[in-house]
């Protein structure tokens, strides 16, 4: 779940997302439903010029046939993918839940946000298998 190597996935990129993040974390504090934290990151994202994909939906698929759907919160210029999460704490399942997210979508990086506390936090989530 985590990268092996000393290189970070998608440095600057997730550095201007987690910028933003606090962004909006600092203007509507806690307490509001992750929609809201959803549509006000994609605009501050979408304000500093990245291209933003809400709610992409992405089949799952075993043994080649398609068995359900992922709904992924937001894709930030193609390259990472925002699970959202508006709770008291993020726990190794919404870590896992952006993993199944990486491997579905078979991009190198997903950050799980959680707007639900005091202060922003914030789990990397590196896919070391996308073959």
């Amino acid at each position: 779940m985590t990268s092996t190597t000393s290189e970070i996935v998608e440095k600057e990129l997730s550095y201007i997302v987690m910028q933003a993040a606090h962004a909006v974390h600092n203007s509507l504090g806690p307490g509001f439903l992750e929609s809201i934290y959803e549509r006000a990151l994609a605009i501050e994202l979408q304000l500093l010029g990245h291209a933003i994909e809400q709610q992409r939906i992405v089949k799952v698929s075993y043994r080649d046939q398609i068995v359900g759907e992922h709904r992924i919160d937001l894709v930030v210029d193609g390259k990472i993918i925002l699970e959202l999460k508006a709770v008291s704490e993020i726990i190794p399942i919404h870590k896992q839940q952006a993993l199944s997210y990486l491997r579905a979508t078979r991009m190198p990086l997903a950050i799980v946000i959680n707007f639900g506390v005091r202060r922003v936090q914030a789990a990397r989530v590196v896919n070391t298998k996308r073959d």
